[in-house]
């Protein structure tokens, strides 16, 4: 059986953003986004596996918007995941936002 196994659906996406870990600042692009996770890509830093990350993604015409998560592991040499609560309302709403702007934008 061929089933996703993941939590929530994935959305891919490609949207700058900076990201804060600890005192450690970088840039990267939003790969994919999730209600409980998204994936960065093209980082200059590789943030420890469970070092906690303020995510700031510019999504136009949209302001930029923030989510908190920790790293769950590395992605090749310039990538990571991360890991957020799945039941906060503002990301799920955050989430909603960003798949509507990827679909309008196909």
């Amino acid at each position: 059986m061929d089933r996703d196994r993941r939590r929530s659906p994935r959305f891919k996406s490609r949207f700058d953003a900076l990201y804060a870990a600890g005192k450690e600042e970088g840039a990267g692009i939003l790969a994919e986004i999730s209600y409980c996770g998204a994936r960065l890509g093209g980082t200059n830093i590789l943030p420890c596996i469970g070092t906690k990350v303020t995510l700031y993604v510019f999504v136009q015409p949209v302001a930029p918007f923030e989510l908190t998560g920790w790293v769950s592991r590395h992605i090749g040499e310039d990538g990571f995941a991360l890991d957020y609560d799945l039941f906060d309302d503002q990301i799920r709403s955050l989430v909603d936002d960003v798949a509507a702007l990827i679909n309008t934008e196909a």
